[in-house]
């Protein structure tokens, strides 16, 4: 058993560990006495050792705890607990997030990785045929195994925490072959696709399985649906009884890391991202290069989220699409709107690329709604391939629901047209039309927003479907863009979204 003053003195003696991520500590082995009971252990034993501690205010980011795993091992089951003191009204509590790596060890970006489940448990188990979620089946082999804790807030008290390591004996039991969803669903050629790819199921910290995403997903008007579990990718193979010919899943992430979350969408199913850095290790190029390499896209989520470690700090330069409707309208997507809305204006003025907006609902739990928002892709069918496709490109809509739905285009002379994420080639001077086209939004107004500001707004008829024109030119607009807004709360503020577009470009 190791006690309070064995795990101090390991924490003063291996001091930190900095390699090019997020400061981590090293605390001293865990070992246990028998290899296996046919060397001197009871042969129904199940050996526990347990470690306390505490950890101070500005604690590393990651704290790893070795553990000796002997021969003969057919299960590890850790569980944990940790004080929560009551601290001041403004002052953070205690938060200590738990995962594990096996004896491939902790490297950044290496093989290690087997399961992480933050906060949302306070115990798991792996072995070869089975794992808690949010853990990665497989054979429980001999070496230094590393549990991963991880401060997230550290009250002025310290954080006094204590862990129990219990392994079990036995025949390793066989690993399943994981089953994917398919890349391709039944879809209708050319047309608009719904889409909600930011959800938590019970592998993170959700509370719904897989089967009642799909169901509140498919009631939700739904084509596709992406897997984002926090810093784990163990739900990829328990998807597949869920896809239908109705139903497109893709297979991602929720990269969270301490400065600002990002969705890894449309991984290649059993990709792993590491999330174990800050903005200031420069290492988060890197594994967006990584998401993209396994066909993803990378989606900064909630960028001026006010939760502790979600504000966005890795700037966009990396990013394929970002999230700035997250779940129901609130100030703070009120804000990543407006933020989005400069890039537009700083890409038109620079040349350079920009980045499409999108929207997803965040649901983890009832009554979160799923849909509420979702991402309207005109994409070339209902297949993995061309769903990044369409989104990358910026050829898509944010509605509340499925009962709102938008058509937006512009159009010049000679029969020129384009429509949501693309561009009308028309001179400085020429006349452009630009058309919106809205239904089940009743009650709502529209305006139209360029790099100038909103130029154009209109009411909607009471029945919330009708047609809205506004005439411009490239000289006047650079682009623009419709909003669908709810009548506002506070009369000097705007309302809540109902809808929103990618822009429509004009000029050379």
């Amino acid at each position: 058993m190791c006690n309070d003053e064995h795990a101090q003195h390991a924490m003063d003696r291996r001091g930190l560990l900095v390699t090019g991520a997020a400061a981590a500590l090293t605390l001293g082995t865990v070992s246990f006495a028998y290899a296996a009971p046919n060397e001197g252990a009871p042969a129904n034993s199940e050996p526990s050792e347990v470690v306390r501690g505490t950890l101070p205010p500005g604690s590393p980011d990651f704290v790893y705890l070795p553990v000796e795993i002997p021969k003969g091992v057919r299960e590890i089951h850790v569980a944990y607990s940790y004080e929560r003191p009551v601290v001041p009204p403004g002052t953070q509590g205690n938060a200590l997030d738990i995962g594990i790596f096996d004896e491939r060890g902790t490297a950044l970006g290496g093989k290690g990785f087997r399961g992480w489940s933050g906060g949302a448990r306070t115990e798991f188990f792996i072995r070869a045929d089975e794992a808690t979620p949010g853990y990665i089946p497989g054979p429980v082999r001999a070496g230094t195994w590393y549990i991963a804790l991880g401060p997230y807030t550290v009250s002025p008290q310290g954080l006094a925490y204590e862990v129990t390591i219990t392994l079990r004996y036995g025949a390793p039991g066989k690993t399943p072959e994981p089953v994917y969803p398919p890349e391709r669903a039944k879809g209708r050629g050319r047309a608009w696709y719904r889409g909600d790819c930011h959800l938590h199921s019970w592998y993170s910290d959700g509370k719904r399985t897989p089967a009642e995403i799909a169901a509140l997903a498919r009631a939700a008007g739904l084509d596709f649906i992406n897997t984002s579990e926090h810093n784990t990718h163990s739900a990829h193979a328990h998807w597949a009884d869920q896809a239908g010919d109705d139903l497109l899943i893709l297979t991602g992430e929720e990269v969270t890391t301490r400065n600002g979350h990002v969705v890894a969408l449309g991984t290649d199913p059993g990709t792993f991202v590491d999330w174990r850095y800050r903005a200031r290790d420069n290492r988060f190029g890197h594994y967006a290069r990584e998401i993209r390499r396994a066909g993803g896209l990378v989606v900064p989520a909630h960028p001026h989220a006010t939760c502790i470690g979600c504000n966005w700090k890795f700037g966009f330069g990396e990013a394929d699409a970002v999230e700035v409707w997250n779940g129901p309208f609130t100030p703070d997507d009120e804000v990543s709107l407006q933020s989005w809305d400069n890039t537009l204006v700083a890409s038109v003025r620079s040349g350079k690329r920009w980045t499409p907006a999108m929207g997803n609902s965040d649901a983890h739990r009832d009554p979160d709604p799923i849909g509420t928002p979702q991402t309207v892709v005109l994409a070339d069918d209902l297949t993995r391939e061309a769903i990044l496709e369409g989104i990358r490109a910026g050829r898509s809509y944010v509605a509340e629901s499925k009962a709102v739905s938008l058509s937006f285009s512009a159009a010049g002379g000679r029969g020129r047209h384009a429509g949501i994420g693309e561009r009308l080639h028309v001179d400085p001077d020429d006349p452009v039309t630009v058309r919106l086209e809205v239904a089940g939004a009743p009650g709502c107004s529209v305006r139209f927003v360029t790099d100038q500001g909103v130029l154009h707004t209109a009411a909607l008829p009471a029945s919330g479907a009708g047609t809205v024109e506004w005439g411009t030119t490239a000289q006047y607009a650079a682009y623009v863009r419709a909003e669908v807004r709810r009548p506002p709360a506070v009369p000097v503020l705007p309302g809540a979204l109902a809808a929103f577009t990618n822009p429509v470009f004009l000029g050379g």
